[in-house]
Order: C-alpha cells, then structure tokens, then sequence
C-alpha cells in the first residue's frame, strides 16, 4: 500500500476543505482518534464516500495517551465480562497481523503476594480461561512461575510475602503511530480526513441531520459538508456533539483520567513487563520501553478541560508511591520522574461505581436525527467497533435507496505501513531495509529506527534523505539539499510527515507522529528550534505563528513535567 502524499500532505488541507463543500458524502465522521479512524478504513473499504474531520490533530486525544497496550482485558475477568475478553482477546492478533510495526508481542509477568489481589490458584485459573477466550496461541500461552523464576525475570520485585507468578503475553503499541497508519490506510482506500477542522455546526433538514458547518481552526473559515450519514465517534467530546444534536438523553458519559510517568531505564531498570496490584487493589502497569520505563494508570473521575488533561502532584504521588511498593529496592522520587502524560477515558456512566470498576463496553446510539454515536470501548477493539457502525450505515443505507455495499474488509487489511508479509517474516524486512538505510548514510540505529516507526513505508521516508538520487528536493536544487542542520534521519522523518501525515504542528510531530515528547523529552529540547525553524520556512509561517507554535510546545513540554497544582502556568497558545 503506498500513502497518497497528495491527499495527506498538510499543505493541502484549505484546498481539501473547498473540495469537501461539492461533495455530497455517504459518510462524514467526526472524531480522529482510534475510533474514527477505523470507520472512516471500513467504510472508504467497502467503497463508501468518506470524509472525516478532527478539531485537534488525529490521535490527541485518548488515542495517544493510553497505556499503550492492545490488550485482552485480563482484568475484566474480575468483573466477569466474559464477552468482551473473548472478543478483544481475538482482536490482538488481528491488529498485531495487520500493523505489526506498530504492535509488538509482549510477555507480561503477573506477581502473586500474599494478601494481594490475585492468588496462584485465582491466577492459574484466570490466565487459563483467559487463554482460551481470547483464543491464545500455543506458544503464547500462560505458564505460572515459582518464586525463583519469578525473581530471575524481574530482580526488582518485592521478595516480602512473594509467592510466585504468572506469565503471559500481552500486546505492546505506539497508540498515536497505530491511529495514524489507520487514517492513512483510510485515505489511500479513497476517504478524506482533515485535522484542525471542528464541527462548529450541525445542519438538518426537516429535522433530519445533512451535514456539518465546518470550522478551520487556524484561519476561521467555515465550510459546510454534506453527507448522507454522520457519525459522532468523538471519545470524550461525545456528549457536547450530542448536546448539539438535541440528543444527550438517556445513558451519557463519565469521564475518567489516567496519567503515566516515564522514567529512565538507568534509574528504573526494569527488564520485564509487569501488571501488579497497590495497596488500594488497583491495577498498574510498569513496562520497559527503549531506554525509559513508564508506569501507570491512575484511574480517577475527570469533569476539567476535557482537550488538556494534566497530571497533578497527587496522580504524580500516587504512581510513585505505587512503584515503590512493589520495588521497594529502587526509591524513585519525583525528581527522576522525565516525562508524564494525562488521557482521558471515556466510558460509559454507571451509578455507584468508582472510575476502575465502570466497564469498557462500548455501544451504539442513533437519536431522532439519525445522528449515530458510537461511546466507550477500548483500543483493543477498535476495528470490531468500526465493523459494528459501518454495518449499521450500510443498512441504513440500503433502506434508504443510497447505495448497496460490501462486508467488511478490514479483518486481512493491512494497515498503512504494514505491508512488510506479516508477523512471521517482519524481523526480516527489518532487517533488508535497515540494510538500505545504511547504503544511504545512516547509522544502523538510525535506519533500524526508521523502519520500526514507518514499516512498508519506509522506502517513501529513505526517498526524502539527503543522500538518496530520488530526493526530489535534490534534484530541485541542483544536488543540494538544505537541511536546516537537521540530521538526515530527522530531516526525512520531518519531511514526510508534513507531506505523508498531515503533520501541521511541532507538537503533532513531537508528541503523535514520534512520542518524543514522552519518551525521549530530551532530544525534544535539542532539536525543538531546528524543526521549528524547518517547519516555519517549509510552510511559510509568519514570524507571530513561529511564536505561537514555540509557546505551544513549550506549554507541552512544561505540562509534562510540572504538575497542575503547582507554579503557574503559561497562557493558552493558539
């Protein structure tokens, strides 16, 4: 699958939005993150005209800032949703096979102590029935550990009161890079998809909904786009587009909020994924990744500024005080705390229960209008809930006289970049096309890199390096690139996200087209005015929108790092 530059290229947006008012669409979806994403894959695949807008970038919301795990739901068990284990089970293999650049197999060690929440016999058996209902491989499935096998996978375990573990596989992901190799997936099957575009207005007639006025947020122009069905796949902001509606009746949304701590792997080595219980019998992931450990989640009712959920001193103290306890050897303090971010979750309400127990069902609502919401749900099942509403559109539809179309195609679909012939033979693209990436200049750990991040895509990447004959900015000017001082492999990743990604801002390249800001905040503030300079002159930006797009990131780089309740913040940029 090759990525249709021009239809994605953030340069094209304006043009883009003028073209979106002369179409009438069969379905326009609000909302990019995980979600809209995959609908807007399913319906451009059974050849519905799709469009979609995203009021922030893609991914901004939940869809970057989850555990980063397409996972089974262990935990359900407790709670005895049988149904959703078994179905988000299956699903793991299903997005590792289609997008496995940006889905890893990860062994998970399970701890058991004495008087925590789960026992070696409650274990045993939960892992076993886990195993069956999400139909887990023979190679993947659940082993139980003894106390010695235990302490050899993870030496910083707590030893008090241990009694052993389990040990399972779970799915580790980059949940941004995961959205977007969606989106473009979407886009490259026919679908339009705008970021920075919100719906400012919904439009009826006779009562029935036909479209959208459309907001471009950086220049305020307005756009209306018309479609035979809209769906409202928004995450935290489904509720004020169905206050728009008319429509907020009935079952709503309780919004919850996680934050996670990345700490480096120096200070927290970590060599082993572990899923452990508190003192409170929560649940919290520590996982290592790359050269950092991040920890979390926190799991607390959220009602603030649902676009810039923020960690404050007592999520910070709280995940601290959780690593603590079950490595106790490690004392890590907030001072070692790099990085953090916030996400906010959004389930379903359910009265009387605290903000881990409310389920992550999700489900399906059509008001009056003929407005179809899609509410709650996990990551994990992303491509099952897209399958669920596009059956939906497809019938509604059929019924209408507008059009017949196909099943879902997603199930064998590879995502954008995930063309590299599976799981089975991924170590060896990896291997061929680091091999390239070296022909080209590159260290190995920087083509490694590259190919880890953009799968099948990477030939497009290479094809913007300094070094590389195809380089059209090359053969431009005559064989010679201006790099702006940026390092080749920066260079082309920058490139190809504004021409290939719709990157529009530093901080969606920072934070959702690499996760640098979280996992490596470091190289961030040294490379943070090189790309903003690049950026500025690349897409003609004003000396009063380079300020506003430093202040930006700035305020995000802050935020990672110092907590909500303390020292003042900066002022909103743009």
């Amino acid at each position: 699958m090759t990525t249709q530059t021009s239809t994605f290229s953030s340069k094209n947006r304006s043009e883009m939005l003028e073209q979106m008012q002369t179409i009438t669409y069969d379905l326009l979806v609000i909302g990019g993150g995980i979600t809209g994403a995959g609908i807007a894959l399913d319906a451009a695949t059974r050849g519905m005209k799709t469009a979609l807008i995203e009021m922030q970038d893609f991914a901004a919301g939940t869809s970057s800032r989850s555990t980063k795990l397409v996972h089974g739901g262990l935990r359900y068990l407790k709670q005895f949703e049988v149904g959703m284990v078994a179905e988000v089970g299956k699903e793991r293999a299903i997005v590792y096979e289609n997008g496995p650049h940006v889905t890893t197999p990860e062994w998970m060690l399970l701890p058991i102590h004495q008087g925590g929440t789960f026992g070696k016999f409650s274990t045993s058996v939960g892992l076993r029935v886990y195993d069956y209902l999400a139909g887990v491989k023979s190679q993947e499935r659940r082993q139980m550990l003894n106390i010695q096998t235990t302490l050899a996978k993870e030496p910083l375990l707590k030893q008090q009161g241990l009694l052993g573990g389990g040990y399972y596989v779970e799915y580790r992901t980059d949940d941004a890079r995961l959205t977007i190799e969606v989106m473009k997936a979407a886009v490259s099957h026919g679908a339009t998809a705008i970021n920075y575009a919100k719906a400012e207005e919904l439009l009826y007639d006779h009562g029935l909904i036909t479209g959208v006025l459309v907001k471009d947020m950086f220049d305020g122009k307005t756009y209306q786009v018309n479609a035979k069905k809209i769906v409202n796949a928004t995450g935290p902001w489904v509720d004020k587009l169905r206050e728009l509606d008319g429509s907020k009746k009935g079952k709503t949304l309780q919004l919850t909020k996680g934050i996670h701590l990345v700490i480096d792997r120096k200070r927290f080595p970590l060599q082993q994924a572990i899923y452990f219980d508190t003192p409170d019998k929560r649940m919290v992931f520590a996982i290592p990744r790359g050269e950092k450990t991040y920890v979390g989640t926190t799991d607390t009712f959220f009602q603030e500024d649902t676009s810039h959920p923020r960690m404050t001193k007592a999520d910070r103290q709280y995940v601290l005080d959780a690593i603590n306890f079950m490595f106790p050897t490690v004392k890590i303090t907030e001072a070692d705390v790099e990085s953090s971010w916030a996400g906010v979750r959004p389930l379903i309400s359910e009265e009387g229960k605290s903000a881990s127990e409310i389920s992550r069902k999700d489900e399906i609502w059509q008001s009056p209008s003929g407005l179809i919401t899609i509410a709650g749900g996990k990551l994990t099942g992303y491509r099952k809930m897209a399958e669920m509403v596009v059956d939906l559109v497809s019938k509604l539809l059929a019924e209408a006289g507008q059009g017949h179309f196909s099943p879902c195609r997603t199930k064998h679909l590879p995502i954008s970049g995930g063309d590299v012939g599976g799981s089975a033979y991924y170590e060896a693209f990896v291997a061929r096309k680091t091999k390239e990436g070296i022909s080209y200049g590159l260290t190995s750990q920087q083509a490694e890199k590259l190919v880890r991040l953009y799968g099948s895509n990477t030939e497009e990447v290479y094809r913007y390096l300094p070094s590389n004959q195809k380089n059209k900015a090359q053969q431009r000017e005559g064989g010679k690139v201006d790099t702006h001082g940026l390092p080749a492999d920066l260079y082309a990743s920058l490139i190809y996200a504004i021409e290939s990604e719709m990157t529009v801002k530093p901080i969606d390249f920072f934070i959702r087209r690499t996760g640098a800001l979280f996992f490596d905040i470091a190289w961030v503030q040294t490379w943070k005015l090189p790309v903003i300079d690049f950026m500025s002159h690349y897409l003609n930006w004003t000396q009063s929108e380079r300020e506003a797009h430093l202040r930006e990131l700035d305020m995000h780089l802050y935020d990672a790092v110092v907590p909500q309740d303390e020292s003042n913040r900066f002022s909103n940029a743009m």
